[in-house]
């Protein structure tokens, strides 16, 4: 590959000269047209273009763009600015340079200078994309290759932004939801904690002076307070331990099969974990398959979309029979893990041609379905929680004053 230098005028009028590296003087004019000017000289350097290694990528990638610390909310907002900027008719790479120019975020800029930099090179933006996988998963780039390959790259593109604002919406929800179950458990643990440490301690030299045998609840009481007191810093190691372990397993791609299991078992939260996976699923798998991707293509990106592995399992299966000439409701429809208004509307949607329309019909239902089931939930959790805490919190008062009690009936 080598290296062209060129003049240009910008479309402001002012001429500009730069590099750019090339196969030949063709592909050097098509990749300055690309960038929005109009070239006025160009010729060749006698340098050659050293070609990049790995790991200079690797240094460029951990010096310039830290993918942990860049927002979803930034990626969904990259795809709906890029499809605006190309309807417009701007050229990708001044599209990419404008998106990266009116970020606030020092690693969001460089993210977008990785990006143009390998788009002015003349690869595709799926390749582009497809080095951060952490960013762009492969369900995203899935789409965005189809949306190069059939030129409507703008439509794509806000079909996935739409697609990631309903994801994030629900997440919203869930984690609005949760909030004030999380505060009520806290401060009820927090309660119990300073109970047991700091008031059960004092009144333990009150009760061995009144002699005589304690009642059952308040020696049970006093175990516990002792273990408390004793042992807190092994307690304090077993929450550091627990916390890592789920943060740890928060980054990991699923859950055990094991814990998949006992997910679906769960009342409630089975049920909630079946449909908010049913919706992924119809909602994804609609989205590929309206981008005209085959689908066992689109079987094969939706399924590590999912976090059930029970449920992984079945789809692969299903996927291996499509394969083999089957149909996707007919599959599903043999696991009987699968609801019958599910596999029945996909055999409706098979065999009248339209299983992107009955695939969509499945996720509306069942993103409905998913936010009545967690306001169920939420709305059950909530005094669930009150009367656990509650009962602990009278228990312990109660063991705290039944010596009390038999004393003054002794006095009597």
């Amino acid at each position: 590959m080598s290296t062209f230098k060129y003049r240009a005028k910008a479309n402001s009028g002012n001429t500009i000269e730069g590099v750019v590296e090339a196969l030949n003087t063709d592909e050097a004019l098509d990749k300055i047209s690309q960038l929005g000017y109009i070239p006025v000289r160009i010729e060749e350097s006698q340098e050659k273009a050293k070609p990049k290694t790995s790991s200079s990528i690797q240094t460029t990638n951990a010096a310039g763009v830290s993918t942990g610390r860049i927002n979803t909310r930034d990626i969904t907002a990259f795809g709906r600015q890029l499809a605006s900027l190309i309807r417009a008719g701007v050229p990708i790479l001044r599209a990419v340079t404008l998106i990266g120019e009116q970020s606030q975020s020092i690693h969001f800029k460089g993210l977008m200078s990785n990006i143009h930099e390998d788009l002015k090179n003349g690869a595709p933006l799926s390749t582009a994309l497809s080095k951060f996988p952490r960013l762009f998963p492969p369900l995203y780039i899935a789409l965005i290759s189809a949306g190069e390959a059939s030129g409507n790259l703008d439509q794509v593109l806000t079909k996935i932004t739409n697609h990631r604002q309903k994801q994030e919406e629900i997440m919203s929800r869930i984690r609005s939801a949760m909030v004030y179950p999380a505060l009520m458990g806290l401060t009820g643990l927090g309660t119990i904690i300073f109970m047991l440490t700091f008031v059960m301690p004092r009144l333990m030299g009150i009760f061995s002076r009144l002699g005589g045998d304690l009642p059952l609840p308040t020696r049970i009481l006093i175990q516990i307070s002792s273990g408390l007191r004793q042992g807190w810093l092994w307690l304090v190691l077993a929450i550091v331990v627990i916390l890592a372990a789920a943060a740890l397993k928060g980054k990991s791609k699923g859950k055990s099969k094991f814990m998949s299991a006992v997910e679906l078992r769960i009342p409630l939260v089975g049920s909630l974990s079946m449909k908010a996976e049913i919706a992924r699923f119809g909602r994804t798998l609609e989205l590929l398959l309206k981008s005209s991707i085959t689908v066992v293509q689109a079987l094969e990106v939706v399924i590590p979309v999912l976090s059930n592995q029970i449920l992984k399992f079945e789809f692969m299966r299903a996927v291996k029979e499509v394969k083999e000439g089957g149909t996707l409701g007919g599959c599903l429809k043999k696991s009987k893990r699968f609801p019958p208004f599910m596999t029945n509307l996909l055999v409706v949607g098979e065999e009248a041609g339209k299983l992107d329309e009955a695939l969509g019909e499945i996720a509306d239902f069942y993103e409905r379905e998913t936010d009545e089931a967690l306001r169920i939930m939420t709305a059950l959790l909530e005094p669930l929680m009150i009367l656990v805490m509650g009962l602990v919190v009278g228990f312990i008062v109660i063991a705290m004053l039944l010596p009390m009690f038999e004393l003054n009936m002794m006095i009597k």
